[in-house]
């Protein structure tokens, strides 16, 4: 209906604003009983079924006659007009008829009420602008803003949306360091399932849920969130990739290969078939995807939208992997060349690079080189597990030691991957391959481990020992 004003006797009912006054003075009415009377209202002389009156104010929720008759009966009291004459009419077996003189004046919204109206709106793209830099600076910005348009517009769906990946975001910012920003992420969750609420069939809000969700450990209703969104909305190209993110194994792979068909050469998607590929040890097709994925970022590197790292620090250990030595230092130099940028991600990968430019040291027995590319590790991440389990700083101390007194312990299979380093490194590969197989057969479904085939310390291609781990990864990446 039409967003007008509707006034009978001394009663004025404003549909946009969802309010109804008498004489000027506001006369409170719950959500459902407004919703009755718009409609009666709107139609004026019509009589209209209960069903109908039902369904407006109810929606799909089961309600009785009797509840649309007390609601019926609440509005009366509060229409009253002194004259004696009832502005709702019943009809019988029929319904209800509207019978009060109605005009309907169109509004006429003065030049500062539009921009008022519309200042909401130009925050909400101020904000979705800076959260799509992913750059540490432009996301506490993006929630500054959000925050200010759900004030203004607390039943707006997309402000809460904005306001959730913001907060994830921020959480995503600390998700490495020893106190992770758990209020952050808490916020995001309460917004995201606020805006499910407030628009059950509206995409990105699913979408939003999906990827707070499984930050927060909560793997199955993540899934079931992300492929809500993409059954709302399956041509919106934010979703995919989302379920991307949050899916595994063949669901990711297509996922992602559906993200690139409505946004082809999107570096992230490319990225994370990759990963899919890696863990079932098919690294020609692996390096394909990263191949794609580095010559669309190269092409965009001016971009300010969607910028992505970790391609070059991937495609390093697949050519490491291959016996590119060079090849793999030239990727990871590359990958360390991005971390000026502040990408929400740079700090993260940027020591997962120098972890590998370190295993490379070690095998060239440069124990002195080796322990300063760890120390870059842990001067980004102070709690990188397996920086701090490579590391012979002090081999006496197990290589979770450090963890102990943190608000950041690693899952278990991080903590066995980090323990199978430190026996590797001390030559006890069976048994490093033998807590990793045990890790593997007690996780829950997902990505855990998907590194496992292109480890650049472990190094378990070609190695009979790795065989049994590498066969379960391989499965729980079908």
């Amino acid at each position: 209906m039409p967003a007008d004003l509707f006034v009978f006797g001394p009663f004025e009912l404003d549909a946009s604003a969802r309010r109804l006054t008498k004489h000027g003075d506001v006369v409170p009415l719950p959500s459902r009983q407004f919703d009755l009377l718009h409609l009666l209202v709107a139609r004026a002389g019509q009589v209209l079924s209960k069903d109908a009156l039902i369904a407006a104010a109810w929606n799909d929720v089961a309600v009785t006659d009797n509840s649309l008759e007390q609601a019926i009966s609440a509005l009366r009291r509060s229409l009253t007009t002194g004259e004696g004459e009832p502005c709702i009419e019943t009809q019988a077996r029929r319904g209800y008829r509207f019978a009060a003189d109605v005009r309907r004046h169109e509004r006429r919204e003065p030049a500062e009420s539009l921009d008022a109206l519309l200042a909401p709106h130009r925050a909400w793209i101020e904000g979705r602008a800076a959260l799509e830099t992913l750059e540490r600076t432009q996301i506490l910005h993006a929630r500054a803003v959000f925050e200010r348009v759900v004030a203004q517009v607390p039943d707006s769906a997309s402000a809460h949306v904005g306001l959730a990946n913001a907060g994830v975001m921020q959480f995503e910012m600390t998700r490495a360091d020893a106190a992770p920003d758990l209020a952050a992420l808490a916020l995001a969750e309460a917004h995201a399932r606020e805006a499910c609420r407030l628009e059950p069939r509206y995409g990105e809000a699913w979408a939003t849920m999906g990827f707070v969700l499984d930050r927060s450990g909560q793997q199955a209703d993540a899934l079931a969130a992300s492929r809500m969104a993409v059954s709302l909305e399956p041509d919106n190209w934010r979703h995919h990739v989302r379920l991307a993110y949050v899916g595994w194994g063949e669901e990711r792979l297509r996922e992602a290969r559906r993200t690139l068909s409505l946004l082809p050469g999107f570096p992230l998607a490319h990225w994370l078939a990759a990963t899919v590929h890696v863990a079932r040890h098919a690294l020609d097709e692996a390096e394909r995807e990263l191949d794609a994925g580095v010559a669309t970022l190269d092409s965009t590197a001016a971009s300010t939208r969607f910028s992505s790292v970790a391609l070059h620090w991937l495609r390093g250990l697949l050519r490491l992997a291959r016996g590119d030595e060079r090849g793999a230092l030239a990727a990871f130099e590359a990958e360390l060349a991005g971390e000026g940028r502040a990408q929400l991600y740079a700090r993260e990968c940027c020591a997962n690079t120098w972890y590998a430019i370190g295993a490379v040291r070690l095998r060239h027995g440069n124990l002195v080189g080796a322990e300063d590319a760890f120390r870059q590790v842990l001067d980004r991440v102070p709690q990188h597990p397996l920086a701090l389990a490579a590391s012979q700083a002090d081999p006496s101390q197990p290589p979770i030691a450090a963890h102990r007194a943190s608000a950041r312990m690693p899952s278990p299979v991080d903590l066995a991957l980090a323990t199978a380093v430190r026996l590797s490194r001390d030559g006890k590969v069976l048994e490093a391959a033998g807590i990793v197989e045990g890790a593997l057969a007690a996780a829950p479904d997902g990505s855990s481990l998907w590194t496992l085939p292109i480890d650049p310390v472990l190094r378990t291609a070609g190695d009979p020992r790795w065989t049994v781990a590498l066969a379960r990864l391989r499965d729980r990446a079908a």
